[in-house]
């Protein structure tokens, strides 16, 4: 009986070690994929940010007239083109109708700033890029 210990516990001094063993085998292979995985990451990480630092015209008036149509409201479009000042009366308009929802007077300074973001967001994505960028980045045409 005690040889069948013997070879029980041999048995399982080999399961332990093979495991151990796979376990070191999974932990290397681990290694070298987070490793391939961290350099892929790098590299896309870097393309990003060459793509974000080389945005012109084109990206500009896509964004601007998505970001017009979403949040025009809000003015972030006219911040978006360098616009302060314009972002900032549209931005007033909605806190102002913010503060006075409950007289009546208030709607209409919700619609307002809204529908000109509308029609501003409309009007940048029907514009060429040539026609935008010349109109709205070098003419700097505040409104519409």
């Amino acid at each position: 009986m005690s040889d069948d210990k013997k070879d029980l516990g041999d048995k399982a001094k080999e399961a332990f070690d093979d495991a151990k063993e796979s376990a070191k085998k999974a932990a290397k292979e681990a290694k070298e994929s987070a490793g391939e995985f961290k350099e892929e990451a790098k590299k896309t990480a870097e393309e990003f940010k060459e793509g974000l630092q080389s945005a012109g015209g084109d990206n500009k008036k896509i964004l601007a007239g998505i970001l017009a149509i979403l949040f025009g409201s809000l003015g972030v479009h006219k911040f978006i083109l360098g616009y302060n000042k314009e972002g900032v009366i549209l931005l007033a308009i909605t806190l102002l109708g913010y503060a006075t929802t409950c007289i009546v007077i208030g709607a209409f300074f919700f619609w307002i700033p809204g529908v000109i973001g509308l029609i501003e967001g409309i009007i940048y994505l029907t514009k060429s890029d040539e026609e935008f960028y010349n109109t709205y980045q070098v003419g700097k045409k505040p409104w519409f």
